[in-house]
């Protein structure tokens, strides 16, 4: 192993120590049954990214209401498990740390962002849709505070169910405009009661729902926040918003704050432009390398914050994960390349100065159809098509134990489309 700071260990508030400061960022893998239970091909994938090197492998997003899906194939927890989902989740936790790494389990609720095929009046802070063309997201009902506690409840019970599971902590995902993101932005939050105006008000489920995985999970036991930077939307969530936020999570004794940022929108996440210019925040340009995304409001964090931090988003060059953790950041989460290179992790902790950059070489349409970017449904379909492209390769990894680089985009998107719809009819069986 080569002398890197990627390889020191990191002991966290709680307690606990992450091995080294290399994680497998959260990706969402669409790999559960049809009853939202963790499958055989979640367990071989896992195994894969334990035998991969990292300290710490983040699961994808955990959904706590079957009606909200992020996507087809989510894992959904929403009530205290049965006896077959409490030993797919044992079963699942043991092959994600059988090297000896943490897993921790992201827990999410997708909001007004559930794809109208699973749910056509998702629930989310107030009556506004998603701005998006294409009509994938359908009219979403604004929440009662009943609904609002039931969601609570449901974090609570989901952390609890992975910690006795034998997961090795958990994240509440409070980005990309999921839920608990859509209740900070004002934006999409119009509410006039205890959860919407001020920053505070608008503030309130989150830090309620870390109290009450807190609660669930003990002061032993690893609680991380991922958090957005900004949405990079006028008149949205902004980093002085988020810094005042991060502030709050501190005070509340969370272990670990991810760094983070953009929404569906505003894809800021996959390194693609939104429909709509983006934002500039007032927060300086202070690294050298300029291939992370999020590095920049980590180190302005750094100032005001002891919590660990976090960073995910656009990492390839150790220079540059380097970089960042003398900046300030406490952990580099590796998310795309792992989708491929399983092993990133140990490549670099043995001397790989970079890791390759898939997508590149990727691209929906060809040069000669260029034209097609400048309509809108068309370039988010194009986007979108990328991200596809790195799901099939996580299944593909789960029921082969192969990536395959030579998969075309449009392949791979009818690969990931045809599952969804299978998946969904499957469950509607079920159900």
């Amino acid at each position: 192993m080569t002398d890197t700071a990627l390889a020191q260990p990191l002991t966290l508030p709680c307690g606990a120590t992450l091995g080294n400061r290399l994680a497998k960022a959260a990706m969402t893998e669409g790999l559960a049954t049809p009853a939202g239970l963790p499958s055989p091909q979640l367990e071989r994938l896992y195994s894969l990214w334990s035998d991969g090197g990292a300290g710490l492998l983040l699961s994808g997003n955990i959904i706590i209401d079957g009606d909200h899906l992020e996507r087809p194939g989510n894992v959904v927890i929403e009530r205290r498990p049965d006896a077959p989902m409490a030993a797919a989740l044992a079963s699942w936790a043991r092959a994600a740390t059988r090297r000896g790494n943490h897993f921790w389990g992201q827990i999410s609720h997708a909001g007004r962002q559930t794809q109208k095929a699973v749910n056509p009046r998702p629930k989310a802070p107030s009556a506004v849709q998603l701005g998006l063309p294409g009509g994938q997201f359908g009219q979403p009902q604004a929440m009662s505070q009943a609904d609002i506690a039931q969601v609570v409840e449901r974090f609570a019970w989901c952390a609890a169910a992975l910690r006795e599971a034998g997961f090795t902590g958990v994240q509440v995902h409070a980005a990309h405009g999921y839920l608990l993101s859509q209740f900070l932005s004002p934006r999409s939050n119009l509410r006039d009661d205890d959860y919407g105006g001020a920053l505070e008000n608008r503030a309130r489920l989150l830090l309620q729902t870390v109290a009450a995985v807190r609660a669930a999970v003990g002061t032993d036991f690893p609680l991380a926040v991922k958090l957005n930077s900004a949405d990079f939307q006028k008149g949205g969530f902004d980093f002085h918003d988020s810094l005042q936020v991060a502030r709050w999570l501190e005070q509340a004794g969370i272990d670990l704050l991810e760094i983070s940022g953009g929404t569906y929108e505003q894809p800021k996440l996959l390194g693609v432009a939104g429909l709509e210019a983006e934002e500039p925040q007032a927060v300086r340009a202070s690294t050298r390398a300029r291939e992370a995304y999020f590095v920049d409001f980590a180190v302005a964090m750094r100032e005001q914050l002891s919590v660990p931090l976090m960073v995910t988003g656009g990492f390839r060059s150790r220079a540059a994960m380097e970089q960042a953790l003398d900046s300030g950041a406490a952990v580099i989460g590796l998310g795309r390349p792992m989708c491929v290179m399983t092993d990133a992790p140990s490549r670099l902790l043995r001397g790989a100065a970079q890791l390759p950059r898939y997508e590149d070489e990727l691209a929906m349409f060809p040069p000669w159809l260029a034209f097609l970017n400048r309509s809108d449904t068309l370039r988010t379909l194009g986007a979108f098509g990328v991200q596809y492209w790195y799901y099939a390769q996580l299944d593909l990894l789960g029921r082969d134990g192969r990536a395959q680089e030579s998969l075309g985009v449009f392949a791979a998107t009818r690969r990931v489309m045809r599952h969804a719809r299978r998946w969904l009819q499957q469950r509607r069986r079920l159900l």
